[in-house]
């Protein structure tokens, strides 16, 4: 009696559904995250919240044309923006208008998007590198880290086009840390830098947002040093590469940089859901 339990048992388990999640991580919780193209993603939480990066949408060549209208987006929770250009930027004053969501971003760029009435002081979430918030609730905390890149705001007056150039602040890459634990490495436009090793060490990425496309951020060959050397994430999505004519690098060019460093490269189309 106690053989035929034990049986019916195993045969349960071995029968059961298997939830296929990235190597070497223990999370049981699924999220989605969907590409837009360039930086610009939509991580959907295990609990439920909404936090877009980037959100450069509307104006963005590589996001297909069925989802550029905003109305798609559905609840926005948090917006996080790494820098103040306009292909980062992006529809981040719309989106806030239509949804009410919260935006964080560096102290300094914080006020001159409030001076130039994009976003309600009232809805930034202002804070500097090594500082962690939870404005989603204790259960998911964003810590902003070093970029080496540049930053500055742009307003283009909609009567004589003219531009005018306002502090963006220091540029900056997020941890995201989800509700199961799950982190994300969101690098922000920047070069290799020596504290990738600290982010690595300290942070322990799950899974790292790269730029690859060279020129203005890291190329092929230097984001697969940096995956090497630096930040041994086990998994990796390629970004910021192909938008713009000087944007050359290709995820083909990263793996082969990478050799046979075991990482899990991971190519989404642009306007692509995955779940983890």
């Amino acid at each position: 009696m106690k053989r035929r339990k034990w049986m019916h048992i195993m045969m349960s388990v071995l029968t059961a559904p298997l939830l296929v999640l990235a190597p070497g991580l223990p999370h049981a919780q699924a999220f989605e995250l969907t590409w837009f193209g360039h930086s610009a993603f939509k991580i959907s939480t295990p609990g439920g919240k909404v936090i877009l990066v980037d959100p450069f949408i509307t104006k963005n060549p590589k996001t297909p044309q069925e989802i550029k209208d905003l109305t798609k987006l559905g609840k926005v929770d948090l917006i996080l923006v790494t820098h103040g250009h306009g292909d980062h930027v992006g529809d981040t004053a719309a989106i806030v208008k239509m949804t009410g969501a919260k935006v964080g971003l560096n102290g300094d760029m914080g006020r001159t998007v409030a001076s130039l009435g994009w976003v309600p002081f009232k809805q930034l979430v202002r804070f500097n590198k090594s500082g962690t918030v939870t404005p989603l609730g204790a259960d998911i905390r964003i810590t902003m880290v070093r970029a080496e890149h540049s930053s500055e705001v742009v307003q283009v007056d909609p009567a004589t086009k003219k531009k005018t150039v306002h502090p963006g602040g220091e540029p900056a890459g997020y941890i995201i840390t989800l509700e199961n634990g799950f982190t994300i490495y969101h690098a922000g436009d920047t070069g290799v830098f020596g504290d990738m090793k600290f982010i690595a060490e300290y942070y322990k990425p799950d899974l790292a947002l790269l730029p690859i496309g060279g020129h203005f951020t890291m190329d092929p060959a230097h984001a697969a040093y940096a995956v090497r050397n630096l930040l041994k994430t086990q998994t990796v999505i390629p970004m910021h590469y192909g938008t713009f004519p000087p944007l050359k690098g290709t995820p083909e060019q990263f793996k082969q940089g990478l050799g046979d460093f075991r990482t899990q490269v991971i190519i989404m189309k642009p306007g692509e859901t995955r779940t983890f």
